[in-house]
């Protein structure tokens, strides 16, 4: 069997970014909240070179809440919690003789989970500005299975410092924003320090009710600690770990507080990543 490294906890930490509020912080008791399922089925993924290479068939399912709350018209606290996760392997078959080589296996528990404070830097200014940090807690299961290369966290404490920019204009009678942001990942247990920069743009159709919204996301990595050893090589939480990915998402308002979300992504370019694309979809309250 091929040696290969897959990353899918990444991919989830850019479904969270996505969904961060950008160059706005919430006003003053209002907020936003969603409860979503977030899933990728994976056969083929990108080498330490940028090569697609096949794979076991690999499946990652997340149900999680993402919460924004403002306790001042700058301050808002922001948390994303996976209350549900399960990856899964699905059994190695020879395919010369038919022969099982490999067993499927499967775990689940609660994933890693993210806090944040997002701090309005130019409120009231034609382009809104935003500090954020964000500490990711290593609650999730970061070694399963009779290998150890199940996982549903990656087992370290990291911390996330962004900078966001965004303004709102308008295209005939429909509201647009965009939003561009660049952040820095301090990681710790063996993990390379990352840099992540996005740019947003939305727009909102038939009265005010739908959101369509287009996202890239770019992940670096600095390299500056060693790749996973080899007992990690079917794990999916990989080190040095980068991509250009792409997010499409559709928001429709089916009342003043509440509405439903559909999306999917994928990546444009990876190392050592999944290259399949991932869904999502949600519903979502706003105060």
């Amino acid at each position: 069997m091929k040696k290969y490294v897959l990353s899918l906890g990444l991919i989830v930490g850019f479904v969270v970014m996505a969904a961060g509020g950008g160059g706005w912080p919430q006003p003053k008791g209002k907020g936003y909240f969603k409860l979503f399922e977030w899933w990728m089925v994976s056969d083929q993924h990108y080498t330490d070179a940028g090569l697609l290479d096949p794979n076991i068939t690999t499946g990652f399912f997340s149900t999680a809440v993402y919460g924004e709350y403002g306790f001042t018209d700058r301050i808002t606290a922001i948390l994303y919690a996976p209350l549900f996760v399960r990856t899964y392997t699905n059994n190695q078959i020879s395919m010369t003789t038919g022969d099982l080589i490999l067993a499927g296996e499967a775990i689940n528990g609660i994933g890693d989970m993210d806090i944040s404070i997002k701090y309005g830097l130019t409120p009231g200014r034609k382009i809104s500005t935003t500090a954020t940090l964000t500490l990711g807690l290593p609650f999730g299961q970061s070694s399963g299975g009779t290998q150890g290369n199940l996982q549903i966290g990656d087992g370290e404490f990291n911390q996330i410092l962004t900078f966001d920019a965004g303004t709102g204009w308008i295209l005939g009678q429909n509201p647009m924003y965009g939003n561009v942001s660049v952040g820095f990942n301090n990681r710790t247990n063996g993990f390379s320090d990352e840099w992540r920069i996005g740019v947003e743009m939305g727009i909102q159709l038939f009265e005010k009710k739908l959101w369509m919204i287009g996202r890239i996301k770019v992940l670096e990595s600095l390299k500056n600690e060693p790749p996973a050893g080899l007992q990690n090589n079917t794990s999916l939480f990989a080190n040095n770990t980068e991509f250009t990915a792409y997010e499409l998402e559709a928001s429709y308002n089916v009342s003043n507080n509440w509405g439903v979300s559909v999306g999917f992504g994928g990546a444009f370019r990876g190392e050592l990543i999944l290259a399949n694309p991932a869904y999502t979809v949600g519903v979502f309250m706003t105060l």
